[in-house]
């Protein structure tokens, strides 16, 4: 028996990164399902609603949004959980090709018709989706494959600054030219977060950020004819009573929301500025008509649950068996929170408008898909960690 005891640990670390279908701990984390399906449930009884009236209004039909949206987190949710059965060690070889298509998909957007002034989605008939939205989770695949590869050479310049670079030019490249001035923030962010928690020595570090500075300094010149908006972006975030009819209408009617919400809100579904006050209540700014309806209440839990999802998440990479795993988890969960926070910092006019929904909640059926399945890979961690299961 110890003879074999011994056979079965070495053989441990081969049959976790094979290529098997199923992880071998059959225990879901219970505190992150919980925290993930009621941010769901949550997010679709706002979304409908802030959306209904509009819906309504525009094209005759109050569950116009509701509807695909119920239907991705449904598809999501099934999608996490067949995910988290996985072993998660077999993206350690998609990491490179997944990389590579999201980089071909990022450029066959620019090719794609425009849309909103920008190239930002690829159609595919009847059903349409934004490769930014693959790219995030790329960059989080790849570097967590770098990394853990890498994890004693982290403190040089070939492997612990060069390859991140690279790919960071490449991808921040693409996302301005599309422009997606967004998505190149929060891809921009998890790369960096995850090169400091990964071991970038710190003069390597900060001469990587100079450099992507300067370097996204030199984009921003090149496209800054599709970047105007940007710029007047910034303007209206200094005042936007300038424009209360036009760039600043958003802005303020969105504070007028929240000012109105009081500390208990009006109650669900009881918002007067989603009626054609607020622009598209049911996009970025879906946290100001949660305000209104649910008050400082309302918008103390829904900030209380980004704040669980991040510290439980923390809280299973910690424990993740090797640093694939937790680089995975840490690269999931900044972008989640990193765009929770974003998102509200910009409805409540702390930071100029940056066009950051908010996740679960800003409609938006594939991006929450995305989310459902990335948070699929951390319960995968989840089950092989360990973390005393309840």
């Amino acid at each position: 028996m110890p003879d074999e005891a011994k056979r079965l640990r070495a053989k441990g670390l081969s049959r976790t990164r094979g290529m098997s279908f199923f992880a071998a701990q059959p225990v879901l984390d219970i505190p992150l399902t919980i925290i993930v399906c009621v941010l769901v449930v949550f997010g679709l009884i706002m979304l409908f609603s802030s959306s209904s009236a509009y819906a309504l209004y525009r094209f005759g039909d109050s569950y116009r949004y509701i509807i695909p949206q119920t239907r991705y987190a449904i598809l999501g949710i099934i999608f996490m959980f067949a995910v988290s059965r996985f072993d998660y060690h077999i993206l350690h070889k998609l990491a490179m090709p997944a990389l590579a298509i999201t980089i071909i998909l990022l450029a066959l957007a620019l090719v794609m018709p425009e849309y909103n002034n920008s190239h930002r989605w690829i159609t595919l008939g009847s059903f349409t989706f934004q490769p930014s939205e693959l790219a995030k989770f790329a960059i989080t695949l790849s570097f967590a494959q770098i990394i853990s590869v890498n994890a004693d050479k982290m403190k040089t310049f070939k492997y612990g600054v060069a390859p991140f670079l690279v790919i960071l030019i490449i991808i921040d490249g693409l996302m301005v030219a599309e422009p997606h001035l967004s998505g190149l923030i929060i891809i921009s962010a998890i790369g960096i977060i995850m090169m400091f928690v990964g071991g970038t020595g710190l003069i390597w570090f900060g001469t990587a950020l100079g450099a992507g500075a300067a370097m996204l300094g030199g984009f921003v010149l090149m496209f800054k004819d599709k970047l105007d908006y940007a710029f007047e972006r910034l303007e209206t975030f200094q005042n936007p009573w300038l424009d209360p009819l036009g760039s600043g209408h958003q802005v303020i009617q969105s504070l007028y929301a929240i000012g109105s919400g009081g500390i208990f809100g009006r109650g669900i579904g009881n918002s007067i500025q989603k009626h054609l006050y607020l622009p598209e209540p049911q996009n970025d700014f879906i946290f100001a008509i949660l305000c209104e309806e649910l008050g400082l209440v309302g918008a103390l839990i829904v900030i209380g649950l980004f704040a669980a999802l991040f510290l439980r998440g923390m809280y299973i990479a910690l424990h993740a068996k090797d640093k694939f795993g937790s680089m995975l988890i840490i690269g999931v969960i900044v972008q989640i929170t990193l765009q929770a926070v974003l998102n509200i910092a910009v409805v409540t006019k702390t930071i100029p408008n940056t066009g950051i929904s908010l996740p679960f909640f800003s409609a938006g059926g594939s991006s929450l898909f995305m989310i459902l399945a990335e948070l699929g890979v951390v319960l995968s961690v989840s089950r092989q960690s360990s973390i005393q299961k309840v």
